[in-house]
């Protein structure tokens, strides 16, 4: 039913954490892959995991996209590629099917909803967070997600159809798969159900994720990180791709 790809580089010690929040799931019907963009440090990472996914090991850094190129070998409707510092609750996924029901898109752990200063993200009062950093009760449309995304597999058609000519390193991905989705098949992005009663059902333990996204090796904590976010957005704002503010203020 779901293929997840883990993804390593700078943080051998979160793999088997996660690989163990995914064989924990509820929803037992995962494959899972693992993306290895390690240069000098793979002896670091779990033998007994990576040889437990499909794995391929890249001897050089190709970025946060290569990612979403392994997800093309999937063979399951639907894909989840998590970053490495994400450690899902078990209900996570059976959370995203039953998301998809009645909000049928690209569904994260973490999203932004963008302000009238959104030319600005991710600095200053750009957005406006929604998930497991500030928790929804309901399912919440955004602009774009982060930390995890749970799509169908189809739509990785229109994340390669919309590549740009050239192709960023570290930044950018994450942006790309709402615009892409949205432009080619209409759907927007949400951020599943986070209750504050069931923390099984979140995209990602705060504590973990707290923990883990603020040690010194998110992309998103370097200034070359945050202004290329910037650079992305403003590239596919500029590509047609509208806010949800800004599709409310021409539907009034």
């Amino acid at each position: 039913m779901i293929t997840v790809i883990l993804n390593g580089y700078k943080r051998p010690h979160t793999l088997k954490e996660q690989y163990e929040a995914l064989k924990a799931q509820t929803v037992d019907d995962l494959q899972i892959m693992f993306w290895g963009n390690i240069i000098d440090n793979v002896e670091d990472f779990p033998a007994d995991v990576v040889n437990k996914c499909v794995s391929s090991i890249a001897n050089t850094n190709l970025g946060t996209w290569g990612r979403f190129s392994f997800a093309l070998f999937a063979k399951t409707p639907y894909v989840c590629v998590m970053d490495d510092d994400t450690i899902p609750g078990k209900k996570w996924f059976e959370n995203c099917l039953q998301t998809m029901e009645t909000h049928r898109g690209v569904l994260s752990a973490r999203g932004c909803i963008m302000s009238e200063n959104d030319h600005l993200y991710p600095f200053g009062d750009s957005y406006t967070p929604v998930g497991w950093c500030d928790p929804n009760p309901e399912p919440v449309r955004v602009d774009m997600g982060c930390h995890s995304w749970f799509f169908e597999k189809d739509w990785l058609r229109a994340y390669w159809a919309e590549m740009p000519a050239q192709l960023p390193q570290n930044f950018g991905e994450d942006t790309h798969i709402s615009y892409a989705v949205k432009k080619h098949f209409g759907y927007n992005t949400y951020i599943p159900p986070h209750p504050l009663d069931d923390m099984d059902m979140w995209g990602s333990i705060p504590e973990k994720g707290l923990n883990y996204g603020q040690d010194g090796n998110s992309i998103s904590e370097s200034m070359g990180g945050t202004q290329g976010m910037n650079s992305y957005w403003n590239y596919v704002k500029q590509n047609g791709y509208r806010t949800i503010r800004e599709e409310n203020e021409i539907q009034n």
